[in-house]
């Protein structure tokens, strides 16, 4: 590990391995990284548990900052299945594209994907958000408990199947709704709750045009499938 002049410290996966990289930022002696040479690497930058920034020069495998709290994780490159699974607080930045279940599960925090989400983006997120630029495969958020997501592009079929409270927000079409997922009102509150992630994603210009902000669309739950009932036993 190397000392850059502004006190980042500069980590060579092509040398060291990802458990070493790992083991310096559960323990870290500065708070700021830069990766080198990730070369598709899993479990990088998993489990970062405090403020730290960390820039990774390329793209990512598995579980790229998983669990990850406070961390701001910036990968210059697309990342592979999983990123920012579990995720608890802070901000993962993708400038590239992500693969399946990008933010399973996560509880908190912001991730940013700048280009195309694969499928299931948001899985049974749990109150953590997500925006993302471009377009995002079949089933996002699906069985998705609270929290947001935005995409700036289109997205594929079953957007939303299961959802429970989590909101959804869509500027381009939609392929087929999921079971108990319906478009709703666009009020007040969540224009400005639109408002406000895409300004924490660095669309600010975006943010205060009217005009791209009328194209979005709301979608959540039904509120049909909370309960079983018979009538509704052909939508489980």
């Amino acid at each position: 590990m190397e000392s850059l002049n502004d006190g980042t410290a500069e980590f060579d996966l092509a040398v060291r391995s990802v458990r070493e990289l790992n083991a310096e930022l559960h323990a870290p002696s500065v708070e700021r990284y830069v990766v080198r040479h990730p070369r598709g690497a899993h479990a990088v930058a998993a489990g970062v548990n405090r403020p730290l920034q960390v820039r990774i020069d390329g793209d990512v495998g598995y579980y790229c900052a998983g669990m990850n709290q406070e961390g701001l994780i910036t990968v210059d490159g697309s990342a592979g299945p999983g990123v920012a699974e579990n995720m608890m607080s802070g901000v993962v930045r993708i400038r590239g594209n992500a693969s399946q279940s990008a933010g399973a599960t996560a509880h908190g925090g912001l991730l940013i994907i700048e280009g195309n989400a694969s499928t299931r983006c948001g899985i049974s997120l749990k109150g953590g958000d997500i925006v993302v630029g471009g377009e995002m495969g079949a089933m996002g958020a699906f069985m998705a408990q609270a929290g947001r997501i935005v995409v700036c592009g289109d997205a594929g079929d079953g957007l939303g199947d299961s959802i429970y409270e989590a909101q959804i927000y869509i500027r381009g079409s939609v392929g087929t709704l999921g079971a108990d997922c319906v478009e709703k009102e666009m009020r007040a509150a969540d224009r400005k709750s639109l408002q406000d992630l895409l300004v924490q994603a660095g669309m600010t210009s975006q943010a205060e045009d009217a005009s791209y902000l009328d194209g979005f669309r709301r979608y959540g739950s039904a509120r049909t499938l909370y309960h079983f009932t018979h009538d509704h036993a052909g939508s489980y």
